[in-house]
């Protein structure tokens, strides 16, 4: 079968545009043939199993790095043409939510598989940016075109790829989680020992693993990075683009230090990230005491991916967020202020050679957060010379992405 390489219609797109257009998806036609039944799931365990769900063949993923990706993400970049056609996974995994006791649940990922005759491969684990619909994620790969770039540029040239969905996202019947930490690095962690056991159940092993993610996966890749190093599983590079690793650094940026170019979607990192804080870390009532009143229906409907207006939600935080937390002592002390405090990713000693990508026209990563992994690391004595901040010159966010992700292949190219 074959993957649409446009992301088709549906009715989340007022969704996509909530936030001052942070994902805008191009249309297709209506006549658009409908999709294939899909094969019925394969059984690994009592708790993975796995899907085909379609297939790209080398036509179509580099039309998806010559065409799709250019323009969706507004800039052109040089890739390295696909090799390969590639078949596409949809993983199944049960898991636990840390935040309340290890309740089980049940979570959903990617697994791209490249068609070569290599049974020993280097895998990818993408850890994919925000999203507006719950099905936006790598295992919907046609609503994605940052998981198509990633399919495209590595599965494409011969490396697995696999990608968790998070909580909330994808299959999952669980609230979202944004941003909420243990949980990211669970349902990662957990994803990639599905996958594995996936890919060993093809008949094939990998050969080396790589982490990558841009914007909010940029922090999920850093704190999966944690949680691996601290389990002792090995790793041979990562890489980030875009990544907001210190939450309260970010949002009080937003907050007491506004640029001229903050992205006007940065609503979203506070209406998501307060609504999955109340839900994961059980504090009721968090989501109200942030957003006002005449706002908070809006936001609430919004997070739980409800119809909603999207002009109706303000963009400007301060029509959005009661006024108590621009006051940056307020902001510390509040309940939500605590929990974003605790949302870091790098202060911790790096044992894996990692660099950080950032653009200098970032409208949602500031150049400081950008390099701050570096910095830190390179505070400790004479420096930990395994983080190197690398800028992308002056992209957007998005172009961040788009440019990083050829100077990965690169990088992890010479490392296999």
């Amino acid at each position: 079968m074959q993957l649409a390489r446009l992301l088709p219609r549906r009715a989340l797109a007022a969704l996509a545009l909530l936030f001052g257009g942070a994902i805008a998806s191009p249309g297709v036609s209506a006549d658009q043939p409908a999709a294939a039944p899909l094969e019925p799931p394969v059984e690994v365990s009592s708790t993975v199993s796995y899907q085909l769900v379609g297939r790209l063949d080398v036509d179509a993923l580099n039309t998806i790095l010559s065409v799709d990706t250019p323009k969706f993400f507004g800039v052109d970049v040089a890739y390295t043409p696909a090799t390969n056609a590639v078949r596409l996974y949809r993983v199944t995994y049960g898991s636990v939510i840390p935040e309340q006791g290890n309740r089980p649940t049940v979570a959903s990922g990617l697994l791209a598989v490249p068609e070569v005759e290599a049974t020993r491969l280097p895998l990818v684990s993408y850890q994919h940016g925000t999203v507006y619909g719950k099905e936006q994620v790598p295992s919907f790969a046609d609503q994605s075109p940052e998981t198509q770039l990633m399919i495209a540029q590595f599965a494409g040239q011969g490396y697995l790829l696999i990608g968790a969905d998070y909580f909330g996202l994808g299959t999952s019947a669980e609230p979202e989680g944004y941003m909420v930490k243990a949980s990211h690095q669970q349902a990662t962690q957990d994803m990639l020992t599905a996958g594995r056991a996936v890919i060993a159940h093809l008949g094939l092993a990998d050969d080396g693993l790589y982490l990558g993610g841009w914007s909010q996966g940029g922090f999920v890749t850093l704190a999966m990075l944690e949680r691996l190093e601290q389990s002792g599983t090995s790793v041979n590079a990562t890489a980030t683009a875009s990544a907001p690793i210190d939450v309260f650094a970010a949002l009080n940026g937003f907050l007491s230090y506004p640029r001229a170019n903050d992205a006007d979607w940065v609503n979203s990192l506070f209406i998501l990230s307060a609504f999955s804080f109340e839900n994961y870390y059980g504090v009721p009532g968090l989501a109200r005491s942030l957003i006002k009143d005449a706002h908070y229906e809006l936001a609430r409907k919004a997070y739980a991916r409800e119809p909603v207006d999207p002009t109706k939600i303000p963009t400007d935080l301060h029509e959005l967020l009661n006024a108590d937390y621009f006051d940056a002592r307020f902001f510390a002390a509040s309940a939500y202020g605590r929990l974003v405090a605790g949302t870091e990713v790098y202060r911790w000693l790096y044992a894996t050679p990692v660099r950080t990508y950032y653009g200098e026209a970032d409208e949602a990563i500031a150049t400081g957060l950008g390099r701050l992994a570096m910095t830190y690391q390179q505070a400790m004595g004479a420096g930990n010379p395994n983080v190197e901040a690398v800028t992308t010159g002056p992209t957007s966010h998005r172009g961040t992405f788009a440019s990083a992700v050829p100077q990965w292949k690169i990088w992890f190219d010479s490392l296999n």
